[in-house]
């Protein structure tokens, strides 16, 4: 069974940078596509980017092309997303999740997913 742990949350001030970490156990990472996915206080969860098994990003919010980006680290089995110039609005819970090789656009197709950490953007 595979289990991820978000980390790496934290209160940032706005325009500042942050990066999560998405640590993976009991099978390899290698085989996976990670989703990064937020969740506002009061909204749905929204897929942000994908990185696939070769390290091929997708942004699914447009809102934050140019400013986020993902990472893998198949060694450690750990995916990265680094955030910056980071924004109040962007404040929410972030989780990891996995699914098959390649991205998807919809929540269904990660089936496993972290605990989530909390990041709270600061004006």
């Amino acid at each position: 069974q595979l289990q991820l742990v978000e980390s790496g949350g934290g209160l940032v001030q706005a325009g500042e940078s942050r990066r999560l970490s998405c640590a993976a156990s009991g099978r390899k990472l290698d085989y996976y596509a990670i989703g990064w996915f937020r969740q506002a206080p009061g909204k749905e969860r929204e897929l942000v980017l994908c990185i696939d098994i070769g390290g091929e990003t997708t942004h699914y919010a447009n809102s934050v092309k140019g400013r986020f980006t993902a990472s893998r680290d198949n060694a450690r089995d750990t995916v990265y997303l680094q955030m910056n110039s980071l924004k109040p609005e962007e404040s929410a819970i972030y989780y990891c999740a996995a699914g098959g090789a390649y991205c998807s656009g919809s929540l269904g197709g990660y089936d496993y997913w972290g605990q989530g950490t909390q990041v709270t953007v600061s004006s």
